[in-house]
């Protein structure tokens, strides 16, 4: 039973918010750490490659430098230190009992401080809990997240802003974060202040 809970697909939930992204005609873009202690680093470059990709094929062209980009494309992932889950005793009419080890809210990434020091806090409208009904009595699950932000590089003024949330039993940013990138460019740019729930494929064992 464990074993089929930690095949099951998390949903992550999208939220979009633009003004008015240019056409790519003429338009290119360059891929920048938001958290700047991540500019420069070999996985930062591995999961942006992966946002220049996705931004490439929406038909804006990519640089390598900043200076010369019409458009600034802002990034950051992370994933936090996991929360046990555990089954309330039968009492509790079969429901599921609260978090062990710290709760959901205020929970930062890795130190990064994710949730508080870039978004601000927990999002509002809530969280998706796949294992909820997965007849399992204990098992630790992990919320990861990126954020997109997409900023006219003459004046600055913020064009875009996007954020993908998930909570899984995996705490592999390289399983994570290529997935979060898949739902935040589904259907992209979607329809400004609106939140999607979008299945990502569970992890290969």
């Amino acid at each position: 039973m464990a074993l089929a809970a930690c095949a099951t697909p998390f949903k992550a939930d999208v939220s979009r918010f633009q003004s008015q992204l240019p056409a790519p005609q003429g338009q290119s873009f360059a891929v920048v750490a938001d958290d700047p202690k991540l500019a420069g680093g070999l996985e930062f470059a591995t999961y942006a490659a992966l946002v220049r990709d996705r931004v490439a094929k929406l038909g804006y062209t990519p640089v390598d430098d900043p200076a010369k980009a019409t458009l600034i494309v802002r990034f950051d992932y992370g994933v936090d230190n996991g929360r046990e889950r555990v089954r309330s005793s039968p009492g509790m009419g079969g429901m599921w009992g609260p978090w062990y080890g710290g709760g959901f809210y205020g929970r930062g990434y890795y130190g990064r401080g994710f949730y508080g020091a870039r978004w601000g806090g927990p999002w509002s409208y809530g969280w998706y809990d796949p294992f909820f009904d997965g007849g399992v009595d204990s098992y630790t699950v992990f919320t990861s997240g990126i954020s997109l932000k997409i900023d006219r590089a003459a004046d600055n003024q913020r064009l875009f802003e996007g954020k993908a949330e998930a909570v899984s039993t995996s705490n592999r940013l390289q399983y994570l974060v290529p997935n979060l990138v898949e739902a935040m460019f589904t259907d992209f740019p979607g329809n400004s202040g609106e939140t999607l729930r979008i299945s990502v494929a569970p992890e290969k064992k």
